[in-house]
Protein backbone atom coordinates (compact mmCIF):
# COMPACT_ATOMS: atom_id res chain seq x y z
CA UNK A 1 0.00 0.00 0.00
CA UNK A 2 1.44 3.36 -0.82
CA UNK A 3 1.10 5.53 2.41
CA UNK A 4 2.46 8.61 2.17
CA UNK A 5 2.68 9.37 5.48
CA UNK A 6 1.99 6.78 8.48
CA UNK A 7 3.34 8.80 11.28
CA UNK A 8 0.29 10.73 12.05
CA UNK A 9 -0.96 8.87 14.94
CA UNK A 10 1.06 8.85 18.45
CA UNK A 11 0.42 6.22 21.07
CA UNK A 12 -3.04 8.13 22.64
CA UNK A 13 -4.55 8.01 19.09
CA UNK A 14 -3.84 4.71 18.19
CA UNK A 15 -4.84 3.20 21.44
CA UNK A 16 -8.01 5.53 21.03
CA UNK A 17 -8.44 3.67 17.78
CA UNK A 18 -8.38 0.25 18.59
CA UNK A 19 -10.57 0.70 21.40
CA UNK A 20 -13.05 2.84 19.33
CA UNK A 21 -12.72 0.18 16.72
CA UNK A 22 -13.46 -2.55 18.99
CA UNK A 23 -16.36 -0.84 20.48
CA UNK A 24 -17.72 0.08 17.32
CA UNK A 25 -17.71 -3.43 15.99
CA UNK A 26 -19.24 -5.36 19.00
CA UNK A 27 -21.85 -2.41 20.84
CA UNK A 28 -25.18 -3.10 20.37
CA UNK A 29 -27.07 -1.18 18.27
CA UNK A 30 -28.34 1.05 21.58
CA UNK A 31 -24.82 2.35 22.28
CA UNK A 32 -23.47 2.35 19.00
CA UNK A 33 -23.83 6.09 18.20
CA UNK A 34 -20.93 5.98 21.46
CA UNK A 35 -17.68 5.66 19.65
CA UNK A 36 -18.42 8.55 17.38
CA UNK A 37 -19.07 11.01 19.85
CA UNK A 38 -16.05 10.01 21.70
CA UNK A 39 -14.34 10.35 18.69
CA UNK A 40 -15.55 13.49 17.28
CA UNK A 41 -15.07 14.77 21.67
CA UNK A 42 -12.29 13.72 22.65
CA UNK A 43 -9.65 13.76 19.25
CA UNK A 44 -7.96 15.99 17.18
CA UNK A 45 -7.54 16.33 13.30
CA UNK A 46 -3.99 16.10 13.84
CA UNK A 47 -4.28 11.84 14.58
CA UNK A 48 -4.54 11.20 10.63
CA UNK A 49 -2.98 9.27 8.44
CA UNK A 50 -2.56 9.77 4.35
CA UNK A 51 -3.58 6.84 1.51
CA UNK A 52 -3.19 7.25 -1.87
CA UNK A 53 -3.77 11.38 -1.30
CA UNK A 54 -6.75 10.84 0.63
CA UNK A 55 -6.77 12.52 4.54
CA UNK A 56 -8.07 9.90 7.08
CA UNK A 57 -8.42 12.02 10.12
CA UNK A 58 -9.22 9.60 13.26
CA UNK A 59 -12.90 10.61 12.82
CA UNK A 60 -12.77 8.96 9.15
CA UNK A 61 -11.67 5.54 9.82
CA UNK A 62 -14.12 5.38 12.38
CA UNK A 63 -16.75 5.94 10.19
CA UNK A 64 -14.97 3.58 7.89
CA UNK A 65 -15.32 0.77 10.77
CA UNK A 66 -18.83 1.02 11.09
CA UNK A 67 -19.41 0.87 7.37
CA UNK A 68 -17.45 -1.89 8.21
CA UNK A 69 -19.15 -3.83 11.03
CA UNK A 70 -22.89 -3.13 8.67
CA UNK A 71 -20.91 -4.91 6.02
CA UNK A 72 -19.66 -7.80 7.69
CA UNK A 73 -22.42 -8.42 10.63
CA UNK A 74 -25.10 -7.84 7.05
CA UNK A 75 -26.81 -5.27 9.02
CA UNK A 76 -27.62 -3.47 5.66
CA UNK A 77 -31.28 -5.56 5.76
CA UNK A 78 -31.84 -3.67 8.99
CA UNK A 79 -32.04 -0.49 7.47
CA UNK A 80 -35.39 -0.35 7.85
CA UNK A 81 -35.98 2.75 6.39
CA UNK A 82 -38.11 4.58 3.54
CA UNK A 83 -35.78 7.47 1.93
CA UNK A 84 -37.85 10.60 2.25
CA UNK A 85 -37.91 14.23 0.85
CA UNK A 86 -34.72 14.82 3.35
CA UNK A 87 -32.86 12.24 2.56
CA UNK A 88 -33.04 12.99 -1.11
CA UNK A 89 -32.64 16.22 -0.91
CA UNK A 90 -29.33 15.60 1.04
CA UNK A 91 -28.47 13.20 -1.37
CA UNK A 92 -28.95 15.77 -4.03
CA UNK A 93 -26.70 18.24 -2.28
CA UNK A 94 -23.70 16.21 -2.06
CA UNK A 95 -23.69 15.23 -5.72
CA UNK A 96 -24.41 18.85 -7.08
CA UNK A 97 -21.25 19.50 -4.32
CA UNK A 98 -18.99 17.45 -6.55
CA UNK A 99 -20.05 17.76 -9.66
CA UNK A 100 -19.90 21.86 -9.41
CA UNK A 101 -16.66 21.81 -7.60
CA UNK A 102 -14.60 19.55 -9.77
CA UNK A 103 -16.32 21.57 -13.06
CA UNK A 104 -15.12 24.39 -11.31
CA UNK A 105 -11.48 23.67 -10.81
CA UNK A 106 -11.34 21.01 -13.10
CA UNK A 107 -8.64 19.12 -11.45
CA UNK A 108 -8.25 15.24 -9.97
CA UNK A 109 -7.34 17.21 -6.48
CA UNK A 110 -10.98 19.02 -6.62
CA UNK A 111 -12.79 15.65 -7.14
CA UNK A 112 -10.88 14.19 -4.37
CA UNK A 113 -11.26 16.90 -2.24
CA UNK A 114 -15.42 16.77 -2.78
CA UNK A 115 -14.77 13.06 -2.42
CA UNK A 116 -13.94 13.74 1.25
CA UNK A 117 -16.92 16.03 1.77
CA UNK A 118 -19.23 13.34 0.42
CA UNK A 119 -17.34 10.61 2.71
CA UNK A 120 -17.86 12.59 5.70
CA UNK A 121 -21.70 13.55 5.26
CA UNK A 122 -22.98 10.52 3.66
CA UNK A 123 -20.94 8.13 6.03
CA UNK A 124 -22.32 9.87 8.96
CA UNK A 125 -25.44 11.24 8.03
CA UNK A 126 -26.48 7.53 7.05
CA UNK A 127 -24.79 6.16 10.07
CA UNK A 128 -27.27 8.07 12.45
CA UNK A 129 -30.68 7.41 9.94
CA UNK A 130 -29.40 3.57 10.97
CA UNK A 131 -29.34 4.08 14.36
CA UNK A 132 -32.31 6.27 14.56
CA UNK A 133 -35.96 4.92 14.11
CA UNK A 134 -38.06 6.28 16.76
CA UNK A 135 -38.23 9.08 19.67
CA UNK A 136 -36.80 6.49 22.04
CA UNK A 137 -33.62 6.42 19.95
CA UNK A 138 -33.68 9.63 19.97
CA UNK A 139 -33.73 10.08 23.79
CA UNK A 140 -31.34 7.75 24.39
CA UNK A 141 -28.85 9.69 22.34
CA UNK A 142 -29.35 12.97 23.89
CA UNK A 143 -28.95 10.86 26.97
CA UNK A 144 -25.58 9.61 25.80
CA UNK A 145 -24.44 12.83 25.03
CA UNK A 146 -25.30 14.77 27.94
CA UNK A 147 -22.59 12.39 29.73
CA UNK A 148 -20.16 12.24 26.78
CA UNK A 149 -19.74 16.15 26.69
CA UNK A 150 -19.34 16.79 30.60
CA UNK A 151 -15.62 15.92 30.72
CA UNK A 152 -14.79 17.80 27.72
CA UNK A 153 -16.59 20.77 29.33
CA UNK A 154 -14.28 20.30 32.36
CA UNK A 155 -11.02 20.28 30.32
CA UNK A 156 -11.79 23.68 28.07
CA UNK A 157 -12.59 24.61 31.48
CA UNK A 158 -9.53 23.72 32.62
CA UNK A 159 -8.07 25.61 29.40
CA UNK A 160 -9.34 28.54 29.97
CA UNK A 161 -7.82 28.70 34.01
CA UNK A 162 -4.39 27.72 32.92
CA UNK A 163 -3.87 28.60 29.13
CA UNK A 164 -3.02 25.70 28.21
CA UNK A 165 -4.83 23.17 25.81
CA UNK A 166 -4.54 19.55 27.35
CA UNK A 167 -5.32 18.34 23.22
CA UNK A 168 -2.45 19.81 22.12
CA UNK A 169 -0.45 16.48 22.57
CA UNK A 170 -2.68 15.40 19.96
CA UNK A 171 -1.31 17.67 17.80
CA UNK A 172 -3.54 19.56 14.89
CA UNK A 173 -4.43 22.51 17.73
CA UNK A 174 -1.90 24.64 19.67
CA UNK A 175 -1.07 24.39 22.94
CA UNK A 176 -1.62 27.76 24.09
CA UNK A 177 -5.12 29.24 22.62
CA UNK A 178 -5.52 32.91 21.68
CA UNK A 179 -6.69 35.71 23.38
CA UNK A 180 -9.59 38.18 23.32
CA UNK A 181 -9.43 40.96 26.36
CA UNK A 182 -7.45 39.06 28.53
CA UNK A 183 -9.65 36.12 28.05
CA UNK A 184 -8.60 32.54 26.47
CA UNK A 185 -10.46 31.56 23.39
CA UNK A 186 -10.63 27.84 24.08
CA UNK A 187 -11.24 25.29 21.53
CA UNK A 188 -10.15 21.82 22.68
CA UNK A 189 -9.80 19.20 20.34
CA UNK A 190 -11.94 21.64 17.98
CA UNK A 191 -9.68 23.87 14.65
CA UNK A 192 -10.84 27.16 15.68
CA UNK A 193 -12.84 28.13 19.49
CA UNK A 194 -15.92 29.09 17.37
CA UNK A 195 -16.63 25.85 16.57
CA UNK A 196 -15.95 24.22 19.91
CA UNK A 197 -18.48 26.74 21.18
CA UNK A 198 -21.00 26.28 18.08
CA UNK A 199 -20.88 22.55 19.84
CA UNK A 200 -22.25 23.83 23.13
CA UNK A 201 -24.75 26.11 21.90
CA UNK A 202 -26.15 23.62 19.87
CA UNK A 203 -26.67 20.75 22.19
CA UNK A 204 -27.70 22.70 25.00
CA UNK A 205 -31.76 22.88 23.42
CA UNK A 206 -31.65 18.85 23.40
CA UNK A 207 -30.49 18.64 27.04
CA UNK A 208 -33.18 20.81 28.11
CA UNK A 209 -35.45 18.38 27.31
CA UNK A 210 -34.15 15.66 29.28
CA UNK A 211 -35.85 17.70 32.20
CA UNK A 212 -38.94 16.57 30.79
CA UNK A 213 -38.24 12.83 30.75
CA UNK A 214 -40.26 10.90 33.63
CA UNK A 215 -37.35 8.24 33.07
CA UNK A 216 -34.49 9.86 33.18
CA UNK A 217 -33.27 11.50 36.08
CA UNK A 218 -33.25 15.77 36.25
CA UNK A 219 -29.66 15.61 37.13
CA UNK A 220 -28.78 14.34 33.63
CA UNK A 221 -30.39 17.47 32.27
CA UNK A 222 -28.79 19.55 34.34
CA UNK A 223 -25.02 17.68 33.74
CA UNK A 224 -25.49 18.11 30.01
CA UNK A 225 -27.44 22.14 30.40
CA UNK A 226 -24.07 23.34 32.59
CA UNK A 227 -21.33 21.46 30.31
CA UNK A 228 -22.88 23.06 26.87
CA UNK A 229 -23.22 26.04 28.74
CA UNK A 230 -19.25 26.00 30.01
CA UNK A 231 -18.29 25.21 26.17
CA UNK A 232 -19.87 27.96 24.72
CA UNK A 233 -18.67 30.55 26.99
CA UNK A 234 -15.03 29.15 27.15
CA UNK A 235 -14.84 29.62 23.72
CA UNK A 236 -15.28 33.11 23.93
CA UNK A 237 -16.71 33.26 20.34
CA UNK A 238 -19.51 36.00 19.38
CA UNK A 239 -20.79 33.48 17.10
CA UNK A 240 -21.92 30.48 19.91
CA UNK A 241 -22.50 33.09 22.32
CA UNK A 242 -25.35 34.27 20.11
CA UNK A 243 -26.08 31.13 18.33
CA UNK A 244 -26.66 30.05 22.25
CA UNK A 245 -29.16 32.98 22.56
CA UNK A 246 -30.98 31.81 19.71
CA UNK A 247 -31.59 28.55 21.10
CA UNK A 248 -32.54 29.84 24.15
CA UNK A 249 -35.19 32.17 22.38
CA UNK A 250 -36.52 28.44 20.14
CA UNK A 251 -36.84 27.35 23.23
CA UNK A 252 -38.82 29.90 24.92
CA UNK A 253 -41.42 30.03 21.95
CA UNK A 254 -42.55 26.67 22.89
CA UNK A 255 -46.02 28.55 24.71
CA UNK A 256 -46.34 29.40 21.12
CA UNK A 257 -46.09 26.26 19.33
CA UNK A 258 -49.70 26.42 17.81
CA UNK A 259 -49.42 30.13 16.44
CA UNK A 260 -46.09 29.73 14.43
CA UNK A 261 -47.04 30.82 11.52
CA UNK A 262 -48.49 34.11 12.77
CA UNK A 263 -45.06 34.75 14.74
CA UNK A 264 -43.03 33.96 11.58
CA UNK A 265 -45.38 36.40 9.37
CA UNK A 266 -44.56 38.69 12.16
CA UNK A 267 -41.00 38.40 11.79
CA UNK A 268 -40.55 38.66 8.22
CA UNK A 269 -43.31 41.96 8.89
CA UNK A 270 -40.52 43.47 11.28
CA UNK A 271 -37.63 42.62 9.48
CA UNK A 272 -38.89 44.30 5.94
CA UNK A 273 -39.92 47.43 8.12
CA UNK A 274 -36.44 47.87 9.39
CA UNK A 275 -35.10 47.11 5.91
CA UNK A 276 -37.34 50.09 5.02
CA UNK A 277 -36.19 52.28 7.16
CA UNK A 278 -32.46 51.33 8.04
CA UNK A 279 -30.11 53.46 5.81
CA UNK A 280 -28.02 50.30 5.30
CA UNK A 281 -29.01 46.56 3.85
CA UNK A 282 -30.63 44.18 6.53
CA UNK A 283 -27.80 42.11 6.94
CA UNK A 284 -25.86 45.02 8.60
CA UNK A 285 -28.49 43.69 11.67
CA UNK A 286 -25.52 41.01 12.40
CA UNK A 287 -23.17 44.51 12.77
CA UNK A 288 -25.27 46.31 15.08
CA UNK A 289 -25.15 42.94 17.00
CA UNK A 290 -22.11 42.73 16.89
CA UNK A 291 -21.45 45.72 19.24
CA UNK A 292 -23.13 43.74 21.92
CA UNK A 293 -21.70 40.26 21.55
CA UNK A 294 -18.34 41.49 20.35
CA UNK A 295 -16.24 39.84 17.47
CA UNK A 296 -15.80 40.90 13.84
CA UNK A 297 -19.74 41.36 13.32
CA UNK A 298 -18.95 44.20 10.46
CA UNK A 299 -17.08 41.71 8.48
CA UNK A 300 -19.56 39.54 8.13
CA UNK A 301 -22.47 41.81 7.07
CA UNK A 302 -19.61 43.41 4.47
CA UNK A 303 -19.03 39.41 3.41
CA UNK A 304 -23.10 39.26 3.14
CA UNK A 305 -23.13 42.54 0.99
CA UNK A 306 -19.64 41.67 -1.27
CA UNK A 307 -21.70 38.22 -2.04
CA UNK A 308 -24.58 39.80 -3.50
CA UNK A 309 -22.62 42.15 -5.47
CA UNK A 310 -21.14 39.69 -7.05
CA UNK A 311 -23.71 37.30 -7.85
CA UNK A 312 -22.89 36.77 -11.45
CA UNK A 313 -19.26 35.73 -10.02
CA UNK A 314 -20.98 32.65 -8.55
CA UNK A 315 -24.13 31.91 -9.31
CA UNK A 316 -23.36 29.32 -11.96
CA UNK A 317 -20.85 26.85 -10.51
CA UNK A 318 -19.29 29.15 -7.71
CA UNK A 319 -16.02 31.34 -8.10
CA UNK A 320 -12.74 29.94 -8.09
CA UNK A 321 -11.09 33.74 -7.44
CA UNK A 322 -12.54 35.87 -4.44
CA UNK A 323 -9.99 37.69 -3.13
CA UNK A 324 -11.24 41.14 -4.47
CA UNK A 325 -14.54 41.22 -2.77
CA UNK A 326 -12.91 41.49 0.25
CA UNK A 327 -10.26 44.15 1.85
CA UNK A 328 -8.52 41.47 3.89
CA UNK A 329 -7.39 38.07 2.25
CA UNK A 330 -6.64 34.69 3.04
CA UNK A 331 -3.72 33.52 4.93
CA UNK A 332 -3.44 30.52 3.21
CA UNK A 333 -5.13 31.19 -0.23
CA UNK A 334 -4.25 34.51 -2.30
CA UNK A 335 -7.02 34.02 -4.13
CA UNK A 336 -10.08 33.59 -1.28
CA UNK A 337 -11.08 35.27 1.26
CA UNK A 338 -12.32 34.34 4.87
CA UNK A 339 -16.06 33.11 4.81
CA UNK A 340 -16.84 33.20 7.53
CA UNK A 341 -20.53 31.95 6.45
CA UNK A 342 -21.53 28.83 5.78
CA UNK A 343 -24.29 29.55 3.16
CA UNK A 344 -22.06 31.76 1.20
CA UNK A 345 -19.21 28.60 1.28
CA UNK A 346 -21.59 26.38 -0.27
CA UNK A 347 -22.23 28.56 -2.79
CA UNK A 348 -18.82 29.87 -3.74
CA UNK A 349 -17.76 26.10 -3.63
CA UNK A 350 -20.95 25.05 -5.96
CA UNK A 351 -22.97 27.98 -7.19
CA UNK A 352 -26.66 28.76 -6.75
CA UNK A 353 -28.74 25.16 -7.24
CA UNK A 354 -26.69 23.59 -4.31
CA UNK A 355 -26.68 26.84 -1.94
CA UNK A 356 -30.70 26.28 -2.62
CA UNK A 357 -30.42 22.36 -2.00
CA UNK A 358 -28.72 23.12 0.81
CA UNK A 359 -30.92 25.89 2.24
CA UNK A 360 -34.19 23.36 1.34
CA UNK A 361 -32.73 20.50 3.61
CA UNK A 362 -32.99 23.04 6.18
CA UNK A 363 -36.63 23.70 5.38
CA UNK A 364 -37.99 20.75 5.17
CA UNK A 365 -36.75 19.89 8.56
CA UNK A 366 -38.20 22.51 9.90
CA UNK A 367 -41.46 21.32 8.11
CA UNK A 368 -40.95 18.05 9.32
CA UNK A 369 -40.83 19.44 13.22
CA UNK A 370 -43.73 21.27 13.09
CA UNK A 371 -45.76 18.49 11.44
CA UNK A 372 -44.54 16.08 13.57
CA UNK A 373 -45.35 18.37 16.89
CA UNK A 374 -48.87 18.94 15.31
CA UNK A 375 -49.54 15.64 15.16
CA UNK A 376 -48.18 14.64 18.38
CA UNK A 377 -49.00 17.85 20.81
CA UNK A 378 -52.29 15.86 22.26
CA UNK A 379 -50.43 12.55 22.99
CA UNK A 380 -47.06 13.33 24.99
CA UNK A 381 -45.77 15.89 26.21
CA UNK A 382 -42.12 15.05 26.55
CA UNK A 383 -41.99 14.15 23.11
CA UNK A 384 -43.58 17.84 21.85
CA UNK A 385 -40.86 19.29 23.68
CA UNK A 386 -38.46 16.96 22.51
CA UNK A 387 -39.41 17.32 18.77
CA UNK A 388 -39.65 21.79 19.93
CA UNK A 389 -36.09 20.94 21.24
CA UNK A 390 -34.87 19.65 17.87
CA UNK A 391 -36.44 22.24 15.96
CA UNK A 392 -34.05 25.08 18.60
CA UNK A 393 -31.03 23.14 18.10
CA UNK A 394 -31.48 23.53 14.04
CA UNK A 395 -32.16 27.17 14.51
CA UNK A 396 -29.09 27.74 16.30
CA UNK A 397 -27.29 26.25 14.04
CA UNK A 398 -29.35 28.37 10.94
CA UNK A 399 -28.51 31.63 12.87
CA UNK A 400 -24.69 29.97 13.56
CA UNK A 401 -24.24 29.49 9.84
CA UNK A 402 -24.36 33.60 9.39
CA UNK A 403 -20.99 33.51 11.28
CA UNK A 404 -18.62 30.93 10.57
CA UNK A 405 -18.21 27.91 7.90
CA UNK A 406 -18.03 24.44 9.34
CA UNK A 407 -15.08 22.60 8.63
CA UNK A 408 -13.72 20.17 11.12
CA UNK A 409 -15.22 17.12 13.12
CA UNK A 410 -18.46 19.75 14.02
CA UNK A 411 -19.95 18.25 10.98
CA UNK A 412 -21.24 14.85 13.33
CA UNK A 413 -23.48 16.80 15.81
CA UNK A 414 -24.96 18.79 12.37
CA UNK A 415 -25.82 15.46 10.28
CA UNK A 416 -26.69 13.79 13.54
CA UNK A 417 -29.12 16.13 14.21
CA UNK A 418 -30.23 16.25 10.52
CA UNK A 419 -30.55 12.44 10.63
CA UNK A 420 -32.91 12.78 13.76
CA UNK A 421 -34.92 15.13 12.37
CA UNK A 422 -35.69 13.26 8.98
CA UNK A 423 -35.90 10.18 11.24
CA UNK A 424 -39.10 11.27 12.80
CA UNK A 425 -40.80 12.06 9.59
CA UNK A 426 -39.84 8.75 8.27
CA UNK A 427 -42.69 5.94 7.59
CA UNK A 428 -42.80 3.16 9.98
CA UNK A 429 -41.51 0.05 9.28
CA UNK A 430 -40.34 -3.08 10.96
CA UNK A 431 -39.18 -2.81 14.39
CA UNK A 432 -35.45 -3.22 13.92
CA UNK A 433 -34.43 -4.99 17.38
CA UNK A 434 -37.14 -7.65 15.76
CA UNK A 435 -34.76 -8.55 12.87
CA UNK A 436 -31.91 -9.91 14.21
CA UNK A 437 -30.46 -11.34 17.40
CA UNK A 438 -26.95 -9.84 16.49
CA UNK A 439 -28.50 -6.57 17.86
Amino acid sequence: MDIESAGGFNFLGLSFLFLASAFTLFLPRKYLAIPIFLTACYMTLGQQVSVYGFNFYLIRIIILVYWIRFLVRQEFVLFAFKINIIDKLFLCWIVSSIVTYTILYGTGNAFVNRLGMAYNAVGTYFIFRYLIHDMDDINRIINQLAVIISPLAILMLFESLTGKNPFSMLGGVPEVPIMRKDLFRCQGPFRVSHLAGTLGATLMPLFVSIWFDPKVKKLICLIGVISATIITITSVSSGPVTAYGFAVIGLFMFPFRRHMRAVRWGVALILISLALVMKAPIWYLIAKLGKLTGGDAWYRSFLIEQFFNHFNEWWLIGAQKIDHWMPTGHPFDPDKVDLTNQYIVVAVNGGLVTMLLFIGIIVYCFKAVGRAIQENDTQSFHVTVTLWSMGAALFAHVMNFFSVSYFDQIFVFLYLLLAMISSVIAPKEKEINSLSPLI
